[in-house]
């Protein structure tokens, strides 16, 4: 047989690792494989090149982004392009495709196994906000970049007498900004889940202040939103592919708290930086695992699946069921990270 493979969407460390495993199980079961450059656009654009077992690919586990690069392809070209999508897999010989993406890529991918293309999809993004998994890779990783960082905070923060707000990634959920805020002893954590009262986070400093703690560290997802009423918040607009766009909350929450309270305060953003470089071993592990099951399950003629972590264990779930609904953080989460707070 032979397989095609693609990332789309944002890069995220542990893709290499997913192409690295699907080459080389592919291999060891008599079949080849294909990649297609910068993610459905170049399905679309019939940009492939065949991916060997051989000693680059067996390095590539090592390193963050993707070999194949990505990117993103509006939905209405997407389906636009169906027939052309069609035709190249034809020519290329391709029995399956295997999708490796975010909740977006894998609504593509549902979309052309409603549309009789054989696909896998396996479900990647740092946000970790794929519904019908426990874990996607890239999440452990994003965490282990933003801990770090609220580690080096805490000292700089209580050398200087300021509170430090540190504004993370999460559009529409607080996996990162939860996890990195208790892992790294945050002193207060803003998720979009929860819309936010800046007072609260104002008592949670200056009680510390009064103990004689004189500092603080606040971790803000860039999609969390104040209660109505309670502050003033900039609202971004929406990019081509319908997105919301931010406009920076976590120095907005800086500002405010400064003028409440007279506190020294100073914001980092750490963007980008959480999604690049090396993978950590957790995230390597689980998507080597995700791409050997992924690749057994297209050779086996499973399509319109998704692997998904069960507990211990990889599963293959229907696409449907990874797709439309994101995961998000559930009340009782956030209120074991609220008991700490102050």
């Amino acid at each position: 047989m032979r397989l095609a493979t693609l990332t789309s969407g944002g890069d995220c460390p542990g893709l290499n690792a997913v192409i690295r495993a699907v080459v080389r199980t592919a291999n060891k079961m008599d079949s080849t494989v294909i990649g297609y450059e910068d993610g459905w656009v170049g399905l679309l654009e019939d940009r492939r090149r065949d991916l060997y077992d051989d000693a680059y690919i067996d390095k590539i586990l090592l390193r963050g982004g993707t070999i194949l690069g990505t990117g993103r392809l509006h939905p209405d070209k997407f389906k636009a392009g169906l027939d052309q999508i069609k035709s190249n897999l034809e020519d290329a010989k391709v029995d399956a495709l295997i999708a490796i993406g975010g909740e977006g890529t894998l609504k593509g991918a549902k979309w052309l196994s409603d549309n009789s293309v054989p696909v896998i999809g396996v479900p990647k993004t740092i946000d970790n906000d794929v519904n019908a998994t426990n874990y996607t890779f890239g999440f452990d990783t994003a965490v282990s970049v933003a801990t770090d960082a609220i580690d080096r905070l805490h000292t700089t923060a209580e050398s200087h007498e300021r509170i430090l707000v540190v504004e993370v990634m999460g559009r529409h959920v607080g996996w990162i900004a939860l996890h990195a805020g208790m892992a790294g002893g945050a002193h207060h954590t803003v998720i979009p889940e929860e819309p936010f009262d800046v007072a609260d986070i104002c008592k949670s400093m200056e009680r510390r202040f009064q103990m004689g703690e004189k500092y603080g560290i606040v971790v803000v997802a860039e999609g969390a939103m104040p209660k109505e009423g309670t502050m003033q918040a900039d609202e971004g607009g929406i990019d081509e592919f319908g997105h919301k766009t931010f406009t920076g909350i976590g120095q907005q929450i800086a500002d405010e708290i400064h003028r409440r309270t007279g506190y020294d305060v100073r914001t980092t953003v750490l963007g980008h930086i959480q999604r690049g470089g090396t993978p950590t071993a957790y995230d390597r592990v689980l998507a080597t695992r995700y791409g050997v099951h992924a690749t057994k399950a297209a050779l086996a003629g499973d399509s319109g699946k998704c692997v998904s972590l069960q507990g211990e264990a990889i599963s293959l779930v229907d696409l449907e069921d990874a797709v439309g609904k994101l995961k998000v953080v559930p009340p009782e989460r956030y209120a074991t990270a609220r008991a700490l707070f102050g």
